[in-house]
């Protein structure tokens, strides 16, 4: 009997307090975890909006010292002859809208070949010295990241409800929650009204969103004006 109650001792399982401290420990470290998360999440929120309210910055510097928009800056000869940062830049027709040219946007080309302007418009503002990158840089590649992994282009095409006449700056790949944080913190938080306007998947032109709710598990392509 002596021998059956040492190896029953032995086998003894967890007791409730042991349990108890575990699921603690396990409900602290998944609180961490998450807390972690949505500390990320919001930095990369407000790291959005530094980015626009720097290229705004940076868009209004431009004109103050040009007198034009950047992108739509022109003529080609001299823009190119103002020193070696703007030897390969392209040019504008000067309409103050940054419209594309030829070829036209769609909305896939915003974020991998963009047209004449809406590229020439990161161009200039590098090679002025407002922002930093290769004013050289052509194609997708002269594009900033977001926050998010997407890219960060410009339009002054009608797009989600705007019609033609306003210069926006559009991020793609855009979580819901960030896309909802970004237009509630800058605008009136509905993905179809206002100066901040979000719609699913990549940007698409002329129509607008149905005026709904931002929507799990979808990512955005969120738009502000310029």
């Amino acid at each position: 009997m002596k021998q059956m109650s040492g190896i029953a001792a032995k086998q003894r399982g967890f007791t409730l307090v042991e349990i108890a401290i575990v699921l603690v420990i396990v409900g602290l470290l998944l609180g961490g975890v998450l807390q972690g998360q949505q500390l990320i999440e919001n930095s990369r929120v407000r790291s959005a909006i530094n980015e626009v309210n720097g290229l705004r910055a940076a868009t209004a510097a431009y004109r103050d010292r040009y007198g034009m928009l950047p992108g739509d800056d022109g003529l080609v000869a001299a823009v190119q002859a103002r020193g070696p940062a703007w030897a390969a830049v392209l040019a504008g027709n000067r309409n103050g809208l940054l419209d594309g040219a030829a070829p036209a946007v769609n909305a896939a080309a915003l974020f991998t070949t963009p047209a004449t302007e809406v590229l020439a418009f990161w161009q200039h503002l590098r090679a002025a010295g407002f922002i930093s990158g290769d004013p050289a840089a052509a194609a997708g590649a002269t594009l900033p990241t977001s926050p998010w992994g997407g890219g960060i282009a410009v339009t002054g095409l009608a797009v989600y409800g705007w019609a033609v006449g306003s210069n926006k700056v559009c991020m793609n790949n855009v979580p819901s929650s960030s896309a909802q944080a970004i237009d509630t913190r800058l605008d009136d938080g509905l993905n179809a009204t206002g100066n901040v306007r979000a719609f699913p998947g990549l940007l698409a032109q002329v129509a607008a969103p149905a005026q709904a709710a931002y929507a799990e598990p979808n990512t955005y392509t969120v738009c502000m004006i310029l």
